[in-house]
């Protein structure tokens, strides 16, 4: 069962950024894109406010993908974990990031503009900002995101 939340999960992530016009490439195809030519749209998998671009996908699918999400100031993410590999580069702004099974301000790194981050996948951990912060996500789909307490995900909300 839980295996079939996940998979629907990621399937609504997918469904809701195939209809809101995102930039989206084949893999393998040449594409450039500048930031003014970003779709912006609501993500219905994380707390309100995120805003997501997709540029290169789709995320349901076992292809690579290339997507940005911008968050605004005093933002947070509760604790998670995702089923690949996530790779994290700050745009603009700072993210705070920590590793664990509750967000936990006290135990973050600060990552600014240019700073990078892996995580391996079910890998537990949280973000918060103080300010708009943008980064981007790159990896291997499908992509999708498991909250540990599933009391936090707004998607049951």
């Amino acid at each position: 069962m839980k295996r079939l939340k996940d998979f629907a999960s990621v399937v609504v992530f997918g469904v809701v950024c195939i209809g809101a016009g995102f930039i989206w490439a084949q893999t393998g195809a040449h594409i450039m894109v500048t930031p003014d030519e970003l779709k912006w749209v609501d993500v219905p998998s994380l707390p309100p406010g995120a805003k997501l671009a997709v540029i290169e996908g789709p995320l349901t699918e076992a292809v690579p993908f290339t997507f940005r999400l911008k968050f605004p100031a005093n933002y947070q993410v509760p604790a998670h974990w995702h089923l690949a590999v996530e790779r994290v580069t700050v745009i603009s702004g700072t993210v705070n990031m920590g590793m664990g099974d509750k967000l936990d301000r006290q135990k973050t790194k600060a990552l600014g503009p240019g700073s990078i981050s892996i995580i391996q996948p079910k890998t537990n951990h949280f973000v918060w900002t103080k300010e708009e912060t943008v980064v981007q996500l790159n990896g291997v789909g499908p992509w999708g995101i498991t909250y540990v307490n599933a009391a936090d995900d707004p998607r049951k909300k």
